[in-house]
């Protein structure tokens, strides 16, 4: 079979022409509300699909690197989901039962609590709610200030937490959608490429947790006494952010010394989609509360909370939903969870998703209009640029938010879950791999490389809380190991460090959401889906299915690196300044058919 050959579908078209497809396109825009989001980008009629194959009604066929925002685990109609759901049909068990017990719900509860953190699984209660991720975290929410008697709320910018009225006001944009913040406390996320102090690596790291410690013991900070923090392992409407191990590690340190409950909403990063079935396990954090949605119910709907029971203190009713009770949506998750974790397809994403960003990198170096490219596992993202536009100075969070925070000088250092810029000066820079130390067979102080050690590229960070295999700094140095890293000398040339009152200060151009744009579009006319996200909407988000093939993964390169260069081939005409001569991209898994 061919690359780039879909596998077959013996059924016959809808439409040879296209025409039923304008129709019910037409039809959508009269009828349906213009808060419609993916169907204005992609306009396409789905009616059939496969494992990671989309069908419209036009006859053409696409590679689904969307997979129903991160719901669809296994893909589209996996055997196994498509099975687990006929027997409960052919069962003539209940389909919809509230909150009472059945077989089905046990089933899944069983396998539920077998994937989570053993610290929390051997002393958990789980809360079936409402069929939406953000109805979870609206149960999140009320479940920490029931227990704790307190109303504020600590959570993080570029986050994304749902569209209800909690969950939006815990969100990064719910000023801008209109929501009240009242109670949420904002603090800054860990972001490398445009660090909010200004200084990025592991020092940004370390001090974005400062000003979290220093405002919660600041009795003048301003932040009401908070129920919980909330947060997510890999931010991923926010621009595919992973948060850095060491941080995570420091953020439990300093709820659990301060009895805040700590909640991670693994909506998105759940289920295998980081290399570790959740996206804590990878920093050995155990939270008190877990949101889970979306590839937990196999694609249909289910969300639950799961809890410390000494959290489980409300009374019955204070949080119900009549959808609760989602018989095939359970069924069809016990079904995906179990796949998952028998089949070892969260290590298989770490995997793949290292090999992708291997290659993406190598791509993006030579094409200044790609930032950066980072990502864990297989929730990838590049964010694109506007290079002619030149850097623009970072700055960090204004007086009203917290206590400032002194920006010392920085280590030359990328922490674990970032990726380092790339751009015209640059040879094969250094990408984002979370899991890297992990595979190099230990890791030495301060989460730095064997390489570094030796060369002492990395001095140890003061205070250095960042410790683990996890952490670390620029990998390697300029014709070192394999990964390659970009040196100083080649920061300073793309205007990575600009260097002023004796500190080192992040500094990148701004970002081109138009041309995200015309790559979505693209990769759409070249049959490939992917979706957008990050502040400005300029970055490329993948979120192919942990079944996606070695032969997907080279065509969905293939496609990506193509439409990537016709955007920016467009854009350059636009601008009258044709963009340099790039590296070719290289074919993923040379030699490593299996």
């Amino acid at each position: 079979m061919a690359v780039t050959q879909l596998p077959p579908m013996a059924l016959s078209a809808v439409s040879d022409d296209g025409g039923v497809t304008q129709g019910i396109l037409r039809r959508q825009a009269l009828r349906e509300s213009a808060a419609r989001t993916y169907a204005r980008a992609l306009p396409i009629v789905p009616v059939r699909a496969r494992g990671m194959t989309v069908e419209g009604a036009d006859g053409r066929r696409y590679l689904d690197c969307l997979s129903g925002a991160g719901a669809l685990a296994l893909g589209h109609n996996h055997p196994v989901v498509l099975e687990a759901i006929r027997a409960v049909l052919d069962s003539e068990a209940p389909l919809q039962v509230l909150d009472l017990a059945t077989p089905v719900k046990d089933a899944f509860t069983d396998e539920l609590f077998a994937t989570l953190p053993p610290g929390l699984a051997a002393r958990a209660r789980v809360q079936f709610c409402g069929p939406a991720g953000t109805d979870a975290v609206e149960a999140a929410l009320k479940l920490v200030r029931t227990a704790t008697g307190r109303d504020g709320l600590l959570a993080f910018s570029g986050a994304y937490h749902g569209m209800t009225a909690g969950a939006l006001a815990a969100s990064g944009g719910a000023a801008a959608a209109g929501a009240s913040a009242t109670g949420v406390t904002r603090l800054p996320f860990p972001y490398d490429y445009r660090c909010p102090f200004g200084v990025g690596g592991e020092r940004g790291a370390e001090l974005s947790a400062r000003w979290a410690e220093k405002l919660l013991d600041d009795p003048k900070g301003g932040a009401p006494d908070p129920a919980g923090m909330i947060l997510e392992p890999v931010q991923g409407e926010g621009g595919v952010i992973p948060a850095p191990d060491g941080w995570l590690r420091r953020m439990r340190e300093i709820t659990a010394a301060r009895s805040i409950p700590l909640i991670a909403d693994e909506v998105q990063t759940g289920a295998g989609r980081t290399g570790a079935f959740w996206a804590v396990d990878h920093s050995g954090v155990v939270p008190d509360v877990m949101v889970l949605s979306k590839a937990i119910g196999g694609g249909l709907p289910l969300a639950v909370v799961v809890y410390r029971e000494e959290l489980d203190v409300w009374p019955p009713g204070a949080h119900a939903g009549t959808f609760r009770g989602n018989q095939l949506a359970m069924a069809a998750g016990t079904a995906t969870l179990a796949y998952v974790r028998e089949n070892h397809l969260a290590q298989r994403a770490a995997v793949v998703g290292r090999r992708m960003l291997e290659r993406l990198r190598r791509f993006a170096a030579g094409r200044p209009q790609i930032g950066e490219v980072r990502g864990r596992g297989l929730m990838i993202g590049l964010e694109l640029v506007t290079p002619e536009a030149g850097p623009t100075a970072e700055t960090g969070p204004t007086a009203d938010t917290g206590p400032t925070a002194e920006a010392e000088a920085t280590v030359e250092a990328g922490q674990a879950g970032f990726a380092a810029r790339v751009g015209p000066a640059a040879q094969a820079g250094l990408v984002v791999d979370a899991d890297w130390e992990r595979t190099q067979g230990g890791a030495t102080p301060y989460g730095t490389s064997p390489s570094e050690a030796a060369l002492g590229a990395v001095p140890p960070c003061e205070g250095a809380w960042l410790t683990g295999v996890e952490g670390g700094g620029a990998r390697g140095v300029p014709g070192g190991d394999a990964r390659g890293a970009l040196g100083g000398g080649a920061r300073q040339a793309l205007g990575g460090r600009a260097s002023y009152d004796g500190v080192a200060r992040t500094t990148a151009p701004p970002a081109d959401p138009a041309l995200a744009a015309a790559v979505q579009q693209e990769c759409l006319r070249r049959g490939l889906i992917v979706e957008l996200g990050g502040r400005h909407g300029a970055v490329i988000r993948l979120l192919p299915p942990l079944t996606i093939t070695d032969e997907q993964t080279e065509a969905v390169l293939d496609r990506l690196a193509d439409a990537l260069d016709a955007a920016i081939r467009t854009s350059g005409a636009r601008s009258g300044e044709l963009p340099p001569a790039a590296a070719p991209f290289v074919p993923p898994f040379a030699g490593n058919r299996r």
